[in-house]
């Protein structure tokens, strides 16, 4: 739509012409090219925080304080400041004052969360949206050995008590609390937990159920039902009913909350491990009509596996829509490890409202990697009330990304190691991406092994990060340094960073650190 790059004529440009129908937002991001954060304060003078993020509307940036007890949240305002000289322009100086922290966040308030035994998981921060609700975990330290007791599944680790905390970010007041004994819920980088509009799913490792609670107006978490052990809602009933006659059948449930799962003493399968068994039995028995092949293919694709996918356990789970998940299966040791790259997997999709699996892949599946190709934003599913997170690059939907990712597969010597490669993020964790227009590929481009819009650390590197104009090839629009201004002095600790963009105003931080070492170095970029 612009011919220019000059910010004035291309506001008069949008005054008198009329963008292509459905392009109306794409063409106002393109003013992002000439709003950039092309300013930076080096060793800002902040409060000794652990960041977290800025929630996905902008109105909120979230912190916790370095013993992990307290909830700090600010609001991020704009710097400013007045000048009394006669040249005052970009390259005048910044007094002190507007280079302190305290001059981009207001603090609005500090809420202690965690008990005495207790810490805030760090990693963990979901938030509603549609309400401005902020969902926080506090849990009890990790016990490794812990005995597999009441269903539990052996090798996984426990944890004695996980809180859930669902707060009003507006004042900070506890609306709701949910709390899991003595279980294990995977809550680095929200992998454990999925957030969609007002539905959230909870996996419990240690007894392989998910939670389904939904996030009420009001600011209950409630109770939908709970997909393990059983998948109905009256199966417990007709279990409990059957077994008054046949007597095999033990105690079911523990403390109403965990059901007995599968072991050496209990003759049932979880509802979950049926439904899954009989999909994959029906779909190889379906591969062939005589009787003669058909029994050949399920004694080596069905029995001669079975008992590998009666061990399967639930990692990971993810909402593709209200009725539908997205749930990856495996071993014990992958579902407890952060890289599970090396570990067999399988995908299913599992219908709440019928109870019925409907696709069941494994993880270098052809099929599941081209809808993955063609409809990666089906997999990032936002909720239908965010407006920023609808324009996330993807390589469905940006030119520059399907590039990219064509370019990798053609480089790929072993198909099915990239296969397994592309697919192993999935299920995505909630709330991963930055919507910040600064890593939309259609504007920028940048070196996505220092920074992307993913939400992770990384390895700190001596040169800034240039942000190139995609339109334009030459042209470096702003480059980002973390760290010291002029580098560190000791070259031999190894330091990791990471950014937090804000979701639409021209402001980033970037956080560098030293490894086991808590003081960090905070830098701010922004548009002056």
């Amino acid at each position: 739509m612009f011919k220019t790059n000059n910010v004035a004529s291309r506001i008069f440009e949008r005054q008198i012409r009329t963008p292509a129908p459905g392009t109306s937002v794409h063409c106002a991001r393109r003013f992002y090219e000439n709003l950039v954060p092309s300013f930076t304060i080096y060793d800002v003078e902040c409060p000794d925080h652990s960041f977290r993020k800025f929630t996905d509307d902008g109105q909120y940036f979230i912190s916790f304080s370095r013993n992990n007890q307290d909830l700090i949240v600010y609001r991020p305002t704009w710097v400013s400041f007045s000048c009394k000289e006669e040249d005052c322009d970009n390259t005048h100086e910044l007094p002190p004052m507007a280079k302190r922290f305290e001059s981009f966040f207001t603090q609005l308030y500090v809420r202690s969360l965690a008990s005495c035994n207790e810490l805030i998981c760090k990693d963990f921060f979901l938030y509603v949206e549609r309400n401005q609700f902020g969902l926080f975990a506090t849990s009890t330290a990790q016990i490794q050995d812990a005995p597999a007791v009441g269903g539990a599944i052996p090798g996984v680790p426990s944890i004695e008590k996980i809180t859930f905390h669902l707060l009003r970010l507006e004042d900070g007041v506890i609306l709701d609390e949910k709390v899991f004994q003595n279980d294990y819920v995977n809550l680095a980088h929200n992998m454990g937990v999925f957030l969609y509009d007002d539905l959230l799913a909870v996996v419990s490792l240690r007894y392989q159920t998910i939670h389904i609670l939904q996030i009420r107006d009001s600011g209950n978490l409630v109770d939908v039902r709970a997909i393990g052990a059983y998948c109905r809602e009256d199966d417990e009933l007709f279990i409990n009913s059957s077994s008054q006659f046949s007597g095999n059948r033990g105690d079911l449930v523990d403390n109403g909350i965990h059901y007995e799962q599968p072991n050496s003493n209990n003759s049932f399968l979880s509802g979950i491990k049926q439904r899954l068994l009989s999909f994959i039995f029906r779909e190889i028995w379906s591969e062939e009509t005589d009787q003669t092949p058909r029994v050949q293919c399920l004694k080596k694709k069905f029995y001669f596996h079975f008992q590998d996918y009666v061990d399967l356990m639930i990692w990971k789970v993810q909402f593709l829509d209200r009725h539908h998940l997205l749930i990856k299966f495996g071993s014990v040791d992958g579902g407890i490890s952060r890289n599970t790259d090396q570990h067999p997997a399988f995908f299913a999709v599992y219908n709440m409202e019928t109870t019925e699996i409907v696709a069941f892949y494994q993880n270098a599946a052809d099929e599941l990697y081209l809808l993955f190709e063609q409809f990666c934003d089906h997999f990032h599913e936002a909720s239908i009330n965010s407006l920023y997170m609808n324009f996330i690059s993807s390589h469905s939907n940006n030119v520059h990304a399907l590039e990219q990712l064509r370019c990798m597969k053609n480089k790929a010597t072993i198909f099915s190691q990239f296969v397994k490669k592309m697919l192993s993020p999935l299920p995505f964790n909630c709330q991963s991406l930055s919507p910040s227009p600064y890593f939309d590929q259609s504007l920028f481009r940048f070196d996505e092994k220092l920074i992307s819009a993913t939400d992770r650390h990384r390895q700190v590197t001596d040169h800034p990060i240039r942000f190139i104009s995609r339109r334009q090839p030459n042209n470096l629009k702003f480059k980002i340094k973390p760290g010291p201004e002029f580098g560190s002095a000791d070259g031999r600790s190894k330091k990791i960073s990471y950014f937090l963009f804000h979701p639409f105003l021209p402001l980033a931080l970037s956080i560098q650190q030293t490894l086991f070492l808590p003081p960090s170095v905070v830098n701010i970029h922004f548009r002056r």
